[in-house]
């Protein structure tokens, strides 16, 4: 690589490892999260330094690995970073709320690194998939659907899957990245639930949530058509939405789209 380009990364967050392994440049991350473990498997086998999470580890522990640069997405911790600051090693926050945000992230993280040319291949790559999913369900059967991020309290998706709802051929319920209640949800009874929750992998209570907040009678329900989504397909904001999105077209198209890892049905035992 270039003089001027970082050769030691520290990562803390798995949105910025995911997009350093997709532009052949995992060999440089020398400190990420143990959450970039679950989206990145291969920087198990690599050496590494594992931080617990971004928002609670010290810059002692992300500066031991000697770092040149460190990137990170929210949320992150103030006081680490200005000690990052202080140490004189360069620090590139990154707040993504959309897919533009999301591809303008990857650029940037490819244009730090001098392979700008990689960034726009895989943004192309990702645009290509949204597209053709779009011009697929463009004249199928809309349906409605909420999708949440967590459960206590209930927060909706945010913005980026909205996004990929809609060129899903989806309706998505609700404002993005906001909090709801259960009975608001019952009122606009969706066709589909999508349930990713942060930090939870594939554990969502599917059956105890559906009876806690008494939706048993919800047409979603009824149909068998509530899904939990692996954490990392939804709240990794990088190139592992494609996943996500394939996740979705199964959940809403199943007589379209084949099933895919990395979604469950909720069981018939309610």
């Amino acid at each position: 690589m270039p003089p001027h380009a970082p050769t030691r990364v520290a990562s803390l967050q798995p949105s910025v490892t995911v997009t350093l392994d997709r532009l052949g440049l995992l060999e440089h991350v020398v400190a990420c999260t143990k959450y970039c473990r679950d989206v990145v498997p291969a920087i198990v086998e690599s050496k590494a330094h594992i931080i617990h999470d971004s928002w609670t580890s010290k810059a002692d522990e992300i500066l031991a690995a000697g770092p040149d640069i460190v990137i990170a997405s929210v949320p992150y911790q103030l006081e680490a970073i200005g000690e990052i600051l202080k140490a004189g090693i360069r620090f590139v926050g990154l707040a993504p709320h959309s897919l533009n945000d999301i591809y303008g992230d990857i650029a940037t993280i490819a244009a730090l690194m001098n392979v700008p040319d990689r960034g726009q291949r895989l943004i192309e790559e990702m645009q290509t998939e949204i597209a053709s999913a779009r011009d697929k369900t463009r004249n199928l059967p809309k349906q409605t659907v909420f999708a949440e991020e967590w459960g206590k309290p209930i927060i909706h998706s945010q913005p980026w899957i909205a996004e990929l709802i809609e060129a899903a051929g989806g309706e998505f319920i609700g404002k993005a990245g906001a909090h709801t209640e259960a009975t608001t949800i019952a009122k606009e009874n969706p066709d589909v639930i999508l349930a990713a929750w942060c930090g939870a992998g594939d554990r969502v209570p599917l059956e105890k949530i559906v009876r806690d907040r008494q939706w048993i009678d919800l047409t979603a329900v009824r149909n068998r058509r509530v899904f939990c989504v692996n954490d990392e397909l939804f709240n990794t904001p990088g190139p592992t939405l494609i996943p996500g999105l394939q996740a979705i077209l199964w959940a809403l198209h199943p007589e379209h789209f084949p099933p895919v890892a990395g979604i469950r049905r909720i069981s018939g035992d309610l």
